[in-house]
């Protein structure tokens, strides 16, 4: 079997950039983030977004 990669890669394209001020803020702690305001979608600070990711990963 020819080995792809790791199995939870994300594309780079997929992956949102940080565009400067303004940044937009945490959906749970209102916290400025490193994304930027024009970024679409739910976008977590670092420590939201770790915490999220520890929630997800024992979920089940």
């Amino acid at each position: 079997m020819e080995d792809s990669g790791p199995y939870c890669e994300i594309p780079a394209h997929e992956t949102p950039v940080a565009g400067g001020p303004p940044f937009a803020e945490c959906v749970l702690c209102r916290e400025p983030t490193e994304y930027s305001e024009s970024v679409k979608g739910v976008v977590y600070c670092a420590v939201c977004e770790w915490q999220e990711a520890q929630r997800t990963a024992c979920s089940g």
